[in-house]
């Protein structure tokens, strides 16, 4: 069953909707959704069991896929162009494939049309590992995370889920069970038949692996149209660690420019 999701809605102009990638919220692509506030209306959405959405124990990507058509819907959005990071990417990469009428262009962030063997065992231990019930102060969360997860901004961001509860201690924001319970269904790939003959633009960081020459046979079976731009010196959080390029891209692309004669 789909389910109404959270969302913020700024700017003027055609309509982009942004989603985040695992373990995040609408607020993770906030700076770039920003810089193109003046030419988009920005729709920004927290995925299912993430951010300030509603909690369900079913989580794959046809249902994250139809949790976005409900929303564009009940926005009245008969079609819209689709922005996506990682686990974003994929759930827009499954929106333009199995209803590619309702997808205007589709921008994927960092992450490719195939299934990933695990590499969050780590995050996912630590996180489940931390006895919230013992829990007094984010420092001494952040001190017991370190032990899984030894690279500081990635405990930053992981541990922008942790909030107060209303008895004084902390809770986790995201659904920690449905996601630990369900990876192998985040880290599929698609499944709905495709392709999307729509301008799809794929961003690659530099230094990340995500994207690979070996998966050029699956972007050509369910992209044709796409194009595939790099900026070097990133890795897979490449939105933020090169705002202002990565949204010059995303508005080129949004106004034709990458087109294919």
């Amino acid at each position: 069953m789909s389910l109404d999701l959270h969302h913020r809605v700024t700017g003027e102009g055609e309509p982009l909707i942004v989603l985040h990638g695992l373990f995040g919220s609408l607020e993770n692509l906030g700076g770039v959704s920003q810089r193109l506030t003046d030419s988009c209306q920005i729709h920004a959405l927290d995925l299912r069991n993430h951010g300030r959405s509603p909690h369900t124990d079913a989580m794959g990507y046809p249902a994250m896929a139809d949790d976005v058509l409900r929303y564009m819907d009940k926005a009245h959005l008969e079609q819209a162009s689709v922005l996506g990071h990682s686990m974003g990417g994929k759930t827009a990469m499954e929106l333009a494939l199995a209803h590619p009428d309702r997808v205007d262009r589709l921008i994927v962030a960092d992450i490719a049309p195939v299934a990933y063997p695990p590499h969050h065992d780590d995050i996912i231990e630590g996180l489940t590992r931390l006895d919230l019930a013992r829990v007094t102060s984010r420092g001494q969360a952040d001190k017991a995370l370190a032990e899984y997860v030894p690279v500081t901004p990635v405990r930053q961001f992981l541990l922008k889920n942790l909030v107060r509860d209303g008895d004084g201690g902390f809770a986790w924001r995201l659904n920690l069970d449905a996601i630990q319970a369900h990876y192998e269904d985040i880290a599929a790939g698609p499944t709905a038949e495709g392709p999307f003959d729509g301008p799809t633009l794929f961003i690659k960081g530099g230094d990340s692996d995500y994207i690979g020459e070996g998966q050029r046979e699956a972007f050509d079976r369910y992209f044709p149209k796409a194009s595939l731009r790099i900026i070097p010196g990133t890795g897979h959080w490449l939105h933020a660690e090169k705002p202002d390029l990565f949204a010059n891209l995303c508005r080129r692309f949004l106004d034709g420019e990458f087109d294919p004669n």
